[in-house]
């Protein structure tokens, strides 16, 4: 080799280690080509809306577009299957709202919820909403509960699969109501609200970020938003207390995680991008999605704990339905 081959060589070593060296003395870490958000979820779904509202402004914060990848299937466990043995350098990440629901339905899970994944940030919070099909008879909740225990087993009710906080929420309201309505299980919180609009499920508890836009604009008609007081969100829509379903109450929340092992420095830029990107995106989340964003989770371990406390706090409500997972 050349004495100007060897300089060309090492000219263009230095360049090549110039990120990495900048990295190792305090640098923030930078992604090195676009992300992938999984999204286990056909699209339409709240996981879908919300994925894609910060995205875009996370992506750009990051210096590489976020590309939004739906891998729907098993109530969300194969997208998150797939996320959880993704490499862990950074540049795939999960939103799941039902990734603390699923443990506590679903008996054989090929991961583990809380330690296979480290945290980034959370999207926000939001409520379920008591939804019927417009050619439904009821027209309020106490209507439709008397309805439908007159007639057991008549009517369906849409989920967004099994595990899904759809799910949960279904569950939740038939158990402690005392109602009998057969579960139809679709690949996502759009399909399941897509169903209710055709009719070809009458009854459902979906996500607000999913049923938001159908019952403003007509196609779904909406009893109740879960919650103990009205969202802003639907202001004319009653609480489950005002109701008379004040036992059915349940919201659900958006973690944005990453495969277990990805470094420390790559979660904080990480988590810093998105964190940003929602509170600038705080005012799209709650219009187009009824999802409010909260402080307290700027750290990776506070992102954890809180999908620690709601994997208990699932499988609490569930036992004390009734319901074991299969």
């Amino acid at each position: 080799m050349t004495i100007a081959r060897r300089s060309a060589l090492g000219l263009t070593l230095a360049g090549l280690a110039a990120p990495a060296l900048a990295q190792a003395q305090g640098g923030a870490w930078r992604p090195t080509r676009p992300l992938r958000l999984i999204v286990p979820f056909a699209p339409g779904g709240s996981n879908d809306i919300v994925g894609r509202i910060i995205a875009e402004p996370a992506g750009q914060i990051l210096g590489q577009p976020i590309v939004i990848e739906n891998r729907a299937g098993a109530g969300s466990v194969i997208g998150s299957e797939a996320a959880a043995r993704a490499p862990a350098d950074g540049h795939t990440l999960l939103i799941n709202s039902a990734h603390a629901a699923v443990p506590a339905v679903v008996a054989r899970v090929p991961y583990n919820a809380v330690t296979d994944f480290e945290g980034v940030a959370v999207a926000g919070f939001s409520p379920h909403t008591l939804v019927v099909t417009p050619r439904f008879e009821a027209r309020t909740a106490a209507e439709m509960v008397a309805l439908v225990r007159a007639n057991p087993g008549r009517f369906n009710l849409a989920t967004a699969g099994i595990g899904s906080s759809v799910h949960i929420a279904g569950l939740v309201l038939t158990n402690r109501l005392n109602l009998q309505a057969e579960p139809v299980h679709y690949r996502g919180g759009g399909p399941a609200v897509a169903a209710l609009v055709a009719g070809e499920s009458q009854i459902g508890t979906p996500t607000m970020a999913s049923s938001l836009g159908q019952i403003r604009g007509g196609g779904l008609r909406a009893l109740a938003v879960l919650a103990n007081e009205r969202s802003p969100a639907l202001p004319d829509v009653p609480s489950a207390p005002e109701a008379g379903i004040p036992g059915v109450v349940l919201e659900e929340f958006f973690p944005i995680t990453a495969p277990r092992g990805t470094p420390p420095e790559i979660l904080a830029a990480l988590g810093a991008a998105f964190r940003q990107a929602i509170q600038q995106s705080a005012g799209r989340l709650t219009e187009l999605a009824g999802v409010a964003p909260r402080a307290g989770f700027e750290t990776s371990a506070q992102v954890m704990a809180l999908v620690r406390e709601g994997v208990e706090d699932y499988s609490r409500i569930l036992r004390a339905a009734g319901v074991q997972p299969e």
